[in-house]
């Protein structure tokens, strides 16, 4: 574990991404989504995707990035989150991994 990723898990509705969102606020941090559907391109309705507001206001990482019958393997979720990861550190922010 990264001291400058923060890790916010738990069941679904349980008020995660509204968490999120203020530690990334008050932590100068991007959210890195960890949802097995947000990943999907137009899979809005039923996967509490973030809002156009939220993502406009804070970077969110990992969102619409596959068509919606695409493999996408929890290998390749690992990839693409160390190299988001990465990235938000090299920028001298706090990775927030939401999921």
């Amino acid at each position: 574990m990264d001291i400058n990723t923060i890790y916010i898990v738990g069941p679904t509705a349980s008020g995660k991404s509204a968490l999120a969102m203020r530690v990334a606020e008050q932590w100068n941090g991007e959210i890195v989504c960890a949802d097995s559907q947000t990943i999907r391109k137009g899979m809005n309705i039923g996967t509490a995707k973030p809002s156009v507001l939220d993502q406009n206001s804070i970077p969110h990482h990992i969102l619409d990035i596959v068509e919606p019958f695409e493999p996408y393997s929890v290998a390749r979720f690992k990839t693409d989150a160390q190299a988001c990861i990465r990235d938000i550190h090299a920028r001298g922010k706090i990775a927030v991994v939401v999921g």
